[in-house]
């Protein structure tokens, strides 16, 4: 061990002596100090305590009664209620009327002088003049009396009440100063004594002492404060990432979020809500939802919704919105009220999921579903109804062979006519828009198909509708299927007359050809009325299938979306305008025919012939009426209502007959059997096969020459079909490029 180890030791003790000195006469010069001392604040302590044990409740008892006089205190709350009629100045006033009493009753037991409680009496005096007039404030405000009376009747003199609270003041002030020089003697005194002590123990103990301490009691409360800043950083931190979490999930929501102040303004879009409807944040806060509405939701819709949320209900429902740029979309939405701490609605939330998609696909669907439906009400009813319609088109056309020309009879037979190819019509706009089949495009002449829908158009309007040509050339053709332009027509000019109702009007039939001369002219076929007019909202959808303004059996909402497919199918365009009040003008724009070599209507060729018919179709109106027209053009018929007793017949003697007629429909053996029974027994036998609708997957090429035919079937039509089969060319003849589908017109 060294020396300067070994002294180490001695040090140690040197200090350790000294420091036992020094406490020792700190401790001995403490002794005497705090004897002398300790008799000083006893003197004190005496006189504080003469001072304090009733000054101190008292003081507190005068700042009580102080406040209840003062800004905030009864006499203010009392004045606020009469100016303003607030029930919550009331609730105030009478809980601080009940404080007062229970203070005043308080300081006079506490001792009170005699000078006190007269003051003291002064100021409930005052008090209880204010309580008085509460019943006046009370019904003042209740009958909503005019301020001038309410005062008068409620004006109070506090001069006094003031006057006595300000005396009470004094006299405790006074006692205060009296009390304080007796205090202050005995301090000084002890200071004196305390003065002396520190002179003996010296400045440098004091100040060691002094700096030890501060030090102590610094470095106690830095780590008390280290560990109170690091909780609240701990919980800072979390709180912010909690809300930091909130926030994401908000904004980063699939839903859109919206929330608004109880008066409806925006005070906060997500990100999902701007992408939707292409509105920045700032340019709907402060703004109210109406900015989202497309008018389709009717005002009381609205209304409702914002009382039942009003009630604290949460309100579900889908709108069809409006986005920056126009175009709609359907949302899914609830919307909710927020409460406050205090259970109060503050805010409305409203949570918003796009389905339009969804709803596009669902629209879809049951737009495929009437269509699926309408096919199959279309081939269920077709077969039987145009049955009806060719036995009766057939008698007509018979009668009107008998019946005199011009005459009143032939009249009313072409009345029974013109309903019966209504009707027909009507058949074929169901079965076109059912199966969406092309037609056969044809070159037609439309001045004449013009004439025809006028001619049965006017025979069954009312009579104040006129129809008016307005046609530049007689001559315009377009390359369509005559059936079907002939329905197009004739369902627009319907609907125009219809639409000018019992005041009557007039319907214009006009066409026009653009495009100059040469090859690519469009011919314009416009139908036009003077009727109320299109709104707007309804030209957007007038042509959408199912969509109708007509009440419930009037109408189907098909005509015009028949018309906007055919149309199309044959390779033209439709379009409307309208204006409310000036009428409506639909114009259908189809391509010129390059072929203007048109045949003959049916009307114009009704030849005759011979041969021996076989006439097969389990409807015995159908065979009776086919067989009564068939033989007036000199065909020998055998008419059968059973297919299988029909083919034993055509078995035994297959060269007999010239020609085969049959239904398509019918039990136990349908038309297309029939067929190819014929074709087995009879190579070259011409077949006719006749049916409401054309199946789709009927394959006809291997039973050649065979011609199909619609029902109903036309006289006339019949007519030229049996004559040009019988008479068709040899067998080596290629008649599968002959095999068509013929529509009555």
């Amino acid at each position: 061990m060294d020396s300067k180890s070994q002294r180490m030791p001695m040090r140690l003790v040197l200090a350790g002596a000294g420091a036992a000195i020094l406490l020792a006469a700190t401790v001995l010069v403490g002794l005497y100090l705090g004897g002398q001392t300790q008799k000083r604040f006893q003197d004190i302590d005496h006189s504080w305590r003469a001072y304090t044990g009733e000054a101190e409740r008292r003081g507190e008892l005068l700042s009580r009664i102080r406040a209840h006089l003062g800004y905030g205190g009864i006499i203010h709350n009392f004045k606020n209620y009469v100016l303003r009629k607030d029930r919550a100045y009331l609730t105030r006033l009478n809980e601080q009327l009940s404080d007062f009493t229970r203070t005043i009753a308080e300081y006079r037991a506490s001792g009170a002088t005699d000078a006190e409680l007269g003051q003291l009496k002064a100021i409930e005096q005052t008090i209880n003049t204010y309580k008085g007039k509460i019943l006046i404030a009370t019904q003042a405000a209740r009958e909503d009396w005019p301020p001038e009376r309410t005062d008068r009747l409620v004006k109070v003199d506090d001069t006094a009440a003031l006057a006595a609270l300000a005396s009470l003041d004094r006299y405790w002030r006074d006692k205060r100063r009296e009390t304080t020089r007796t205090i202050a003697a005995a301090v000084q005194e002890g200071e004196t004594l305390v003065t002396r002590g520190f002179r003996y123990l010296g400045g440098l103990v004091v100040v060691a002492l002094v700096i030890y301490g501060l030090f102590y009691l610094l470095q106690r409360e830095l780590r008390q404060t280290i560990g109170l800043l690091s909780g609240e950083l701990t919980e800072r931190k979390a709180a912010q990432f909690a809300a930091k979490k909130f926030q994401y999930a908000v904004d980063q929501s699939p839903a859109t979020i919206i929330i608004t102040d109880t008066d409806g303004r925006i005070e906060y879009v997500n990100h999902k809500f701007c992408n939707l409807t292409g509105y920045q944040p700032e340019e709907v806060l402060g703004e109210t939802p109406k900015l989202l509405q497309s008018g389709d939701a009717p005002p009381q819709t609205y209304a409702n919704l914002r009382q039942q949320l009003i009630r604290g209900e949460v309100w579900r429902g889908t709108f069809r919105n409006r986005k920056k740029d126009g175009e709609l979309y359907w949302a899914k939405t609830a919307i909710l009220p927020l409460r406050d701490d205090e259970g109060r609605i503050s805010h409305f939330i409203g949570l918003g999921e796009d389905i339009t998609e969804r709803r596009q696909a669902r629209d879809q669907i049951h737009r495929a579903q009437k269509m699926e439906a309408v096919g199959l009400l279309a081939s269920g009813v077709a077969h039987d109804f145009n049955n009806v319609l060719t036995t009766i088109l057939g008698n007509v056309h018979l009668a009107r062979l008998d019946a005199p020309a011009g005459g009143e009879f032939d009249e009313e037979l072409e009345q029974i006519e013109i309903a019966a190819k209504r009707a027909r019509n009507l058949v074929g706009q169901v079965l076109a828009f059912a199966r969406r089949q092309p037609g056969e495009a044809v070159p037609v002449a439309v001045s004449d198909t013009l004439q025809e829908v006028a001619r049965l158009m006017q025979a069954s309007i009312q009579p104040n509708v006129r129809i008016v040509f307005d046609i530049e050339n007689q001559g315009l053709t377009v390359r369509a299927d005559p059936t079907r332009l002939h329905q197009v027509i004739m369902n627009l000019c319907s609907n125009a007359a219809e639409a000018i109702g019992p005041k009557g009007g007039t319907v214009v039939l006009g066409a026009y050809c653009l495009g100059g001369n040469g090859a690519g002219r469009q011919v314009c076929i416009e139908i036009s009325d003077d009727g109320p007019g299109i709104p707007e909202d309804v030209i957007q959808r007038i042509f959408d299938p199912f969509f109708t303004t007509k009440p419930p059996g009037k109408g189907t909402g098909l005509g015009l979306s028949v018309v906007a497919n055919l149309v199309t199918e044959m390779g033209g365009e439709i379009s409307v305008e309208s204006e409310v009040g000036e009428g409506s003008r639909f114009t259908v724009t189809m391509p010129e025919a390059d072929d203007v070599r048109l045949t003959k209507t049916a009307a114009e060729q009704v030849p005759h012939g011979s041969g021996t018919v076989l006439l097969i179709d389990d409807e015995p109106e159908v065979v009776a009426t086919c067989a009564k027209v068939l033989r007036r053009l000199d065909y020998l018929v055998e008419a059968y209502t059973d297919p299988v007793q029909a083919m034993k017949v055509f078995e035994a003697h297959p060269d007999r007959f010239s020609l085969v007629m049959t239904d398509f429909v019918m039990p136990d053996m349908n038309g297309e059997l029939v067929c190819k029974a014929v074709r087995e027994l009879c190579r070259d036998c011409p077949i006719i096969l006749y049916t409401a609708y054309q199946p789709a997957a009927l394959e006809l090429d291997a039973l050649q020459p065979i011609q199909l035919l619609e029902k109903p079937v036309d006289p006339a039509l019949l007519a030229q079909t049996v004559h040009g089969l019988i008479n068709a060319p040899a067998p080596g003849h290629d008649h599968k490029t002959a095999t068509k589908l013929h529509k009555t017109s």
